[in-house]
């Protein structure tokens, strides 16, 4: 029989027959590996260990030890395991397909009645005694024919259909756990006794149509998550908890900050102390800019496809559009709006980004080397069509407000102009409640324009900016966009998730599309490089972060109502009033609660509607002329000067950009 030679991580290689499959490897190299084994990788691909290996390869075998590895092939066996558990309880459930996601995986099921918490229930338990079984997983290759037939047979639809989707040169190959068998890539554990039964859990059931298709069978889908050994997935669920209590939407409604509605999906509909928290945030960037160098323009929302042609966005983008077409005939006044006139009808869109229009106001007049670099910024409005499916609250929407810039630069001043950024960035993260943040340096994609010589320069110029403000950065090879290189930067919240926030582009490609010109120092014209740039990104989903990130309990200085005076008894009102005019008069968003309810219950509500401090006035406050102040989130209060508390909550109410020293 042919030999191979396999190749370990160690560099050490041994010879076997063709044919070996790498649990056989594992028995060669020791009993105790063969019976840790779960899986190798050969050549780079995750590998069963019943696949035959049949020739000369680079070889690692995996245990439990190794997370990656483990962590799919624990959900990827869940998903099959729950299957299983369904159709043991419920004969007659068709099953369809169940893949790994991230932290666990999902399976669709035809089943006529839907499934409830407490079916779940049932699953679970079922699932723990197939673990508890240490049914074999084995796996065979099989003929299309065969497959078909089998699945017939079994009355199983969705697999005849799955099988005669897999290309005629694939390899059609069936898993059994136990007695149980689907279709399946693989990989697989060699067991069920593998499985942690105490490290998973279903969490829900939501409808999904076959293949995507709203026009096929409703079915429903259970979610489980899974991890390695219990206190994984308690820390998991914990983690869930303390995401559902920071929910944007559920503090939004508390908060009294946006709603939502049918007849504009995807838009935010502000209310007062939501819109407060917009204009401050706004207010501040629009310090910043300007006191960074930047020179705030504001260009139209309905733009003329021929500007979007013109750059490339309709070619790439217009799924992403909104197309309005305006019949230039009408006068306005008498026409009937549902008629065109084809000849005179103009096809706009409404922005989805301001890059293009941008380069417009840059081309006005004779620009000189002189003028850069010139920093555009705009809180531009913009509109973008996303799936209804993909929205999700105010962090994923369909209208939106940027705080995007783009500067027009030469070649050599990139460098300069990028670690200014980086430093511009930094201090606006840190002031927002950010200190810490992550680089991903993105470089050239296979597909591109422009020479390698000037990608050489431009990623150089970036790499050298982010080390002369003495960054770290990740670097995500291919990434970048076909124009040019870029930096991302991500933000990690209170409870540990990241967000990609801010950005960075070098962009020598709209410029050129655009005309965009300057005069240079040897008097000819010459194409400035366009560098995209943006803080918060959009800001609705950067209050979303924000919200979720403070749990509603925002800083004093951004926070909409940031104190309520509340009287305990109705002879302390006019002290209220007093008080409230002294704190407004100080420049603190103030307001009084004179109602007839005990000062208990005002405390709670205001203190659900997440108001940072509440000050309570009862007789001996207004004989003394102090308040008793409580803040959210501690027990303690005290009692202290009017004068000293107003003095005191002007300074918190004064934005971090505004503060002496």
């Amino acid at each position: 029989m042919a030999q191979i030679s396999l190749t370990f991580p160690d560099g050490n290689a041994r010879s076997y027959d063709a044919g070996v499959t790498a649990a056989q490897v594992a028995a060669d190299i020791s009993n105790s590996l063969a019976k840790k084994a779960i899986s190798a990788t050969v050549n780079g691909a995750h590998w069963d260990l019943q696949w035959p290996i049949a020739a000369d390869a680079a070889i690692a075998i995996h245990t439990m030890k190794d997370e990656a590895q483990a962590l799919e092939l624990i959900r990827h066996d869940l998903a099959h395991v729950m299957a299983r558990a369904v159709q043991e309880i419920w004969p007659d459930v068709k099953v369809t397909i169940g893949p790994v996601i991230e932290k666990g995986w999902y399976y669709d099921f035809d089943r006529a009645e839907p499934f409830t918490p407490e079916d779940l229930g049932q699953i679970e338990a079922k699932m723990r005694e197939i673990i508890n079984l240490r049914d074999p997983v084995t796996t065979e290759l099989w003929d299309r024919a065969r497959a078909i037939a089998h699945y017939e047979a079994a009355g199983e639809p969705y697999k005849v259909e799955l099988v005669g989707m897999i290309p005629e040169d694939q390899p059609i190959r069936m898993y059994w756990h136990g007695d149980w068998q689907d279709l399946c890539r693989g990989p697989h554990l060699q067991h069920t006794g593998q499985l942690p039964a105490d490290a998973f859990k279903l969490m829900s059931v939501a409808g999904a149509y076959w293949r995507g298709d709203s026009k096929r069978q409703m079915l429903q889908r259970i979610y489980g998550v899974a991890f390695q050994n219990r206190d994984e997935l308690k820390k998991h669920l914990t983690f869930l908890e303390e995401a559902e209590k920071r929910d944007h939407r559920k503090l939004g409604r508390e908060m009294d900050l946006f709603h939502m509605q049918e007849e504009a999906p995807g838009q935010v509909f502000w209310h007062p102390n939501g819109w407060t928290i917009y204009t401050q945030l706004q207010d501040y960037m629009r310090r910043k800019q300007r006191a960074g160098g930047y020179r705030e323009i504001n260009t139209p929302q309905v733009v003329d496809r021929k500007l979007w042609e013109a750059s490339g966005h309709w070619e790439k983008y217009q799924h992403h559009m909104f197309i309005v077409e305006v019949d230039e005939s009408r006068d306005g006044e008498n026409d009937d709006a549902s008629a065109k006139n084809k000849d005179q009808t103009r096809i706009n869109a409404l922005k989805p980004m301001n890059c293009p229009c941008h380069v417009q106001v840059f081309n006005q007049g004779l620009k000189s080397y002189r003028d850069l670099p010139l920093r555009l910024a705009e809180f531009g409005s913009c509109a973008r069509f996303e799936p209804s499916g993909a929205l999700h609250g105010i962090m994923r929407v369909r209208g939106f407000t940027q705080d995007d810039a783009h500067i027009f630069c030469t070649e050599d001043q990139i460098q300069a102009e990028c670690a200014r950024f980086i430093d511009f960035l930094a201090n606006v993260y840190a002031e927002l409640g950010f200190p810490e943040f992550e680089i991903r340096f993105a470089t050239r994609p296979e597909k591109r324009v422009g020479t390698d010589e000037s990608w050489d320069y431009v990623e150089g110029a970036l790499e050298n900016a982010i080390k002369a403000v003495g960054r770290d950065y990740t670097l995500e090879p291919g990434d970048g966009a076909f124009y040019g290189p870029k930096l991302d930067f991500y933000l990690t919240d209170a409870i540990g998730r990241v967000w990609q926030c801010g950005t960075f582009q070098v962009d020598p490609n709209l410029p050129e599309r655009l005309g965009a010109s300057y005069i240079a120092a040897d008097g000819d014209k010459h194409r400035p490089f366009m560098l995209h740039r943006a803080c918060l990104g959009s800001f609705e989903r950067f209050i979303g972060i924000l919200i979720e990130n403070w749990e509603g309990k925002l800083p004093f200085w951004i926070a909409p109502r940031q104190v309520v005076v509340a009287s305990i008894v109705s002879e302390a009102d006019e002290f209220v009033q007093e008080a409230v005019a002294q704190l407004q008069a100080a420049g603190v968003r103030a307001e009084a609660d004179i109602r007839n309810e005990k000062i208990n219950y005002k405390i709670r509500e205001h203190s659900v509607g997440k108001v940072p401090v509440i000050l309570a006035v009862g007789r001996k406050e207004v004989e003394e002329g102090t308040v008793t102040l409580r803040r959210l989130g501690v027990k303690e209060t005290a009692v202290r000067p009017l004068a000293e508390v107003v003095a005191e909550l002007a300074l918190e109410a004064t934005p971090p950009d505004l503060r002496a020293g």
